[in-house]
């Protein structure tokens, strides 16, 4: 479910620094437990992939990810449990168009707050990026933007269609299990009635690259003390996140949670007593898996 919570990018991610767990509920992982533990690990490889840490540039990292896990842990999983309870009592029920928008803007919440919490240690991050850095991290957008272009713009409208259904329906199913092909069918009229929009997606995607490498270049001219740099990586995630409702972007991201709710709820009305029993015990795993990471195991 990443595509119905929010969309895609080195700064969002690392605005997301401690949603390993937030991520691995809302994606369907199998494994909340194992991917949290690994975690830190993983987020700092992901880290490292773009920016090429080095010496004490990576210790401080690995100490800053760390903390802000130990953090994370202690404050925010049990709220994370909770919030699927309640996602596992609308399932049981009939949910609603607004239930499905009032979810996401629960989830948002959470990555704000999450977010707001990891200034500190972007800050640090983003002081010690030398130039050379800065280019390796540029040329790491530009590689991926190409992946994304090659898998999700480029080719015939069925190609398209086809590649965002097979994403929906493997994100789906790990929700729900195994769909019948008469389910499928309705899936697929319901996934091909949404505007294409992965150009917009991509478009939206550069903007914020472009954003952050602004900021990591003005920062290597301007030479800001931590308070001064703080203040701007916030003033930063509040234009990320307010860009919902930038007057160029709120009918499109209107629109896509619409129609991306519509479509999930397609799928939970269609989805069978035994679909639903399916979802809700993969929901109780992560349940359990939460309430098992915050008391520390």
């Amino acid at each position: 479910m990443k595509n119905f919570i929010t969309p895609d990018t080195l700064f969002r991610r690392t605005m997301t620094i401690c949603l390993i767990a937030l991520f691995a509920f809302v994606t369907g992982c199998s494994s909340v437990r194992f991917t949290y533990n690994q975690g830190d690990t993983l987020l700092y490889w992901w880290l490292d992939s773009y920016a090429d840490l080095e010496g004490q540039q990576a210790d401080i990292a690995k100490r800053d990810i760390d903390k802000l896990f130990q953090w994370h842990r202690q404050t925010q999983l049990r709220d994370y449990a909770a919030l699927l309870g309640t996602m596992q009592k609308e399932l049981a029920g009939n949910p609603t168009q607004a239930d499905l928008i009032g979810i996401y803007k629960e989830i948002r919440v959470r990555g704000e707050r999450l977010a707001a919490r990891a200034v500190p240690e972007m800050t640090t991050l983003a002081l010690s990026i030398k130039p050379e850095q800065i280019a390796d991290i540029e040329r790491k957008f530009i590689s991926k933007n190409a992946e994304y272009r090659k898998k999700f713009i480029e080719g015939s409208t069925e190609k398209r269609q086809r590649a965002r259904f097979k994403k929906a329906m493997s994100q789906l199913e790990l929700w729900f299990g195994g769909f019948s092909s008469e389910q499928e069918a309705i899936l697929r009229k319901a996934s091909d009635a949404r505007p294409l929009d992965s150009d917009i997606w991509l478009e939206e995607r550069v903007w914020r690259q472009r954003r952050i490498l602004s900021l990591l270049r003005k920062f290597q001219q301007e030479k800001p003390n931590r308070e001064q740099a703080a203040a701007q990586i916030t003033a930063m995630q509040r234009e990320f996140f307010n860009r919902t409702e930038s007057p160029e972007r709120k009918v499109f991201y209107d629109n896509y949670l619409d129609q991306t709710t519509k479509f999930m709820l397609t799928a939970i009305r269609i989805a069978t007593p035994a679909q639903k029993k399916h979802a809700h015990e993969r929901m109780q795993g992560w349940i359990n898996d939460f309430q098992a990471l915050a008391s520390g195991k």
